[in-house]
């Protein structure tokens, strides 16, 4: 049976419901398992057939503990040939949502050690009714600047569902 890893690096959750989706995608002739990149590995990547990291952004920045998974795993990671993308809301917006034109996906290109040979970048989602006040506050505040949703009753979800279909498709491809 194929095994994959799918390693998460998350805030709110969406990047956890994606990656769950991408399991499911997978079927059930293949195992897959969720792992926390902010928790100590437990497990050897290369005891999978396949990895795939999904990450988020927050105010503009990914997650120190992704990094320094990065930078610890850099050699097991290109052995493995893993995935990456990252989950931010700027990606709403059409010529922002690809790993070429994404401010977020050029950073990280920048500060990482690790290029993945297959990436993207999907548009996160608002959940305004979780947010503490000063988060929902910074975010309405970012979303007023860009032109998004600032309701703080609203949830809303951008992810694009058919894009992340092509970005499993291409990692099934290998």
């Amino acid at each position: 049976m194929e095994r994959v890893l799918l390693l998460h690096s998350s805030r709110e959750g969406q990047t956890i419901k994606i990656l769950d989706y991408i399991a499911t995608k997978f079927g059930d002739d293949v195992d897959c398992q969720l792992v926390d990149v902010h928790q100590p590995l437990t497990v050897s990547l290369s005891d999978y057939d396949r990895v795939v990291i999904g990450a988020s952004i927050r105010y503009g920045h990914l997650n120190k503990k992704l990094y320094q998974f990065i930078a610890q795993n850099q050699a097991d990671l290109e052995q493995a040939n893993a995935s990456f993308f990252i989950v931010n809301l700027t990606a709403r917006k059409e010529g922002k949502d690809t790993p070429e034109t994404s401010a977020y996906f050029k950073k990280f290109l920048l500060k990482s050690p690790w290029v993945p040979k297959l990436q993207d970048t999907f548009a996160g989602a608002l959940f305004y009714p979780r947010y503490n006040f000063f988060d929902r506050f910074m975010i309405q505040l970012i979303m007023r600047m860009t032109g998004g949703e600032t309701d703080p009753t609203k949830e809303v979800e951008y992810t694009n569902w058919q894009r992340v279909d092509q970005f499993v498709e291409k990692i099934k491809k290998g």
